[in-house]
């Protein structure tokens, strides 16, 4: 089984923009994550579609595995976590976002290493707007997600994830485009 984190959009009524949300999933292949890509954004319709995912199999320097509730092997101490960062450029009437994947022991060491991000340090406006962790003015520990709390209780009953040491792991490949689930095999 493999970890997916993907970037779903979707054109919803009465909206000016398309609209965007994370997703992460546990399946054996890309195409099988699609009833549980529709099932957590129902609402979303027949314009849901994919427009970048990964396979997660390395963060920092740990390989990401997903194993069965009760492995035992694996680096212990270690958590898998999403953070949102938002930011501001001047001139430019948006919020910028970074996504940051971290494996670590904490939430509050996840914020540490989020905000020694270089967006976090370049996308600040002096003295009005912060770059922050989203849904907050300023870095804060509740808006970290710890990856296993995103799962659907059905993956969180049968799986978990763990890590390794990954130091000689290639980078894990982003898939960027314009994905239409019913296109996906």
């Amino acid at each position: 089984m493999k970890l997916y984190l993907l970037l779903i959009g979707a054109e919803i009524p009465g909206r000016v923009v398309e609209q965007h949300d994370y997703f992460f999933g546990i399946a054996e292949s890309l195409p099988a994550l699609i009833p549980d890509v529709k099932a957590f954004w129902p609402e979303a319709g027949a314009s849901l579609h994919i427009d970048g995912w990964r396979e997660v199999r390395k963060v920092g320097d740990y390989a990401v595995r997903v194993v069965g509730k009760n492995d035992q092997d694996y680096i212990a101490n270690r958590q898998l976590f999403f953070l949102n960062l938002g930011g501001y450029t001047s001139g430019k009437l948006e919020e910028q976002h970074y996504t940051v994947l971290a494996v670590q022991e904490n939430r509050l060491k996840a914020i540490q290493a989020a905000k020694s991000s270089l967006f976090f340090k370049t996308n600040s406006l002096k003295g009005t707007a912060t770059a922050h962790i989203d849904e907050k003015y300023g870095v804060d520990i509740d808006s970290v997600h710890h990856i296993e709390d995103l799962l659907s209780p059905e993956l969180k009953a049968r799986y978990r994830i763990v890590f390794d040491e990954g130091t000689g792991l290639p980078e894990d490949k982003i898939h960027l485009g314009y994905f239409k689930l019913d296109k996906i095999k």
